[in-house]
Parts: C-alpha cells; sequence; structure tokens
C-alpha cells in the first residue's frame, strides 16, 4: 500500500516532502549539536583511562620483575658466602701451594660475584623506587581523570534528557516522511547530504542562486525549478534544488529602481540662439 502511495505522488509533492525531511534532519542535528564536543570529550576521557590503566598494570608487572631478580641475586649472594666460608675452611686444611692458590682464585671469584649482586641489587631497587613513584602519578592522575569523567557524563547525560523527547518526536516524524518518497530519490537524497559539508541535501533558490554551494543559476534552469516537473540538482554541488514557495519560504524581491537618465544638455547652435 505504501508503495501505491509513493508512486501516485507527484513531483512537487515528493519535493515538498524531501525539504520537509530536510527541515526534520536539520533539527536533529541541531539538538545534537547542542551537545557540542561532550560526546567526543567523554569518549578521550575513557580511552586516556584505559590507556593509564594499561600503564599501570606494565609498570606493576616491572616492579614485580625487578622484585623477582631482587630476589635471585640474594639468593646468589647467600650460596655465594656459603661457598667463601667453605673455601676459607679448606685453607687450613691445604697441602701444598698448587691447592692454596686454587681455593683463593675461587674465593676471590666468589667475593666478585657477591659484589656483583649487591650492584644489581642496588641497581634493581633504584628501578622499583621510580617505577613505584611513577606508579603513584599515574594513580593520581587516573583519579583526576575518572573525576572529569563524572562531570562530563553528568553534564552529557543532562543534555540528553533535554532533548531526548523532542528528539524522539523529530525521528518519528523522519521516518513517517521517508514512507511518502521513493526509495531511489531518498537513497539519493541521503548520499547527497551525508557528503555535504552542513548537512544539506536539498535547497531552495535564493538570490538566483543554489541555497547550498551559491552558485549562480542560469534563468532556464531557474524556470525548471518552478515548474516542478522533474527533479533538478545543482550543477555545480549536486544538491536538489527547488522553488521558495514550494519550501514555504517567503522571498521579498527588492523592487528595483531604475537610475533616472541623464538628460544630455544640447548646446545651442547660434542660429537658434537668434
Amino acid at each position: 500500500m505504501a508503495k501505491k502511495e509513493i508512486t501516485e505522488l507527484s513531483v512537487e509533492e515528493k519535493l515538498k516532502a524531501l525539504y520537509q525531511l530536510q527541515t526534520t534532519l536539520s533539527a536533529i542535528d541541531e539538538k545534537r549539536a547542542l551537545r557540542g564536543e561532550l560526546p567526543l570529550e567523554v569518549q578521550d576521557l575513557e580511552d586516556e583511562i584505559e590507556g593509564l590503566n594499561i600503564r599501570v598494570d606494565k609498570i606493576r608487572r616491572e616492579i614485580e620483575d625487578f622484585s623477582m631478580a631482587v630476589s635471585q641475586k640474594k639468593a646468589e649472594i647467600a650460596e655465594a658466602q656459603a661457598s667463601v666460608e667453605r673455601y676459607n675452611r679448606q685453607l687450613n686444611e691445604v697441602k701444598n701451594n698448587r691447592e692454596y692458590d686454587t681455593l683463593s682464585k675461587e674465593i676471590e671469584f666468589q667475593t666478585l660475584e657477591i659484589e656483583l649482586c649487591n650492584k644489581k641489587i642496588r641497581e634493581a631497587m633504584i628501578r622499583i623506587d621510580e617505577c613505584e613513584r611513577d606508579l603513584g602519578a599515574t594513580e593520581r592522575l587516573i583519579d583526576d581523570r575518572e573525576h572529569d569523567l563524572q562531570q562530563k557524563r553528568g553534564e552529557l547525560d543532562e543534555i540528553m534528557l533535554e532533548t531526548k523527547e523532542e528528539e524522539e518526536r523529530l525521528r518519528d516524524r523522519a521516518r513517517d516522511l521517508e514512507t511518502k518518497i521513493e526509495p531511489r530519490l531518498l537513497s539519493s537524497f541521503k548520499r547527497i547530504r551525508k557528503n555535504a559539508r552542513n548537512g544539506l541535501g536539498i535547497v531552495y533558490v535564493q538570490r538566483d542562486a543554489c541555497g547550498g554551494c551559491f552558485n549562480k543559476i542560469p534563468p532556464q534552469r531557474q524556470l525548471d525549478v518552478k515548474m516542478h516537473k522533474k527533479v533538478i540538482v545543482c550543477e555545480y554541488c549536486g544538491r536538489i534544488i527547488v522553488d521558495p514557495e514550494l519550501a514555504g519560504v517567503k522571498t521579498d524581491k527588492a523592487a528595483t529602481t531604475e537610475k533616472p537618465k541623464r538628460k544630455r544638455a544640447i548646446r545651442k547652435t547660434k542660429e537658434e540662439a537668434e
């Protein structure tokens, strides 16, 4: 039944319904514009908090890794100290210089290992301190960003609550108007509207120019627009053009006042003077 109604509509009725759809969609765009940059700001804060949480997890893993390295080095120090004590006891029982030299070298090696492990522990502890400071700063930053996010969400929810009912009413009207327009024309209109920077897919003639790109429209094309016999598009921007009267817009044409013609002064000849 709906298809039959669409086919029975004249071009003039289709254009009128299309322009009404445009005004309805523009009103919805205005409601969205009231939100301003809040949706983007909320999304940015959510993304930033997510990134900070990932950073916190990474810092905590680094602290765990350094702590495990410290524990491992401490275990190696204890093992090296036990070896040094054992070698010192063996020094008292050596029978020749060769055994003494060998044990002395082992003691020296284990002592160097202990010093190296202590150095690694100090470096790891420094890195743990740096990570803990970084962790604290990141957690404080997360708290600040979550506070900002709650405020932005509150502002956005308040605006959404104010405009929700009106926006739903406009959406219902837009859906009702779309049923009156044939699918091919409707899809073309939506494509034009999507590519247009100001969201206008259909405009009316303003001062002999396109209401979208403001390029001059030839007189013959303007006459075709006023005839309402076919869908006319702007040859520059591709928008659908309608007559202002069809769009329900009153245009006051300024009366063009003709400039008074200058009288040419005729110089009288001597004969005429006589």
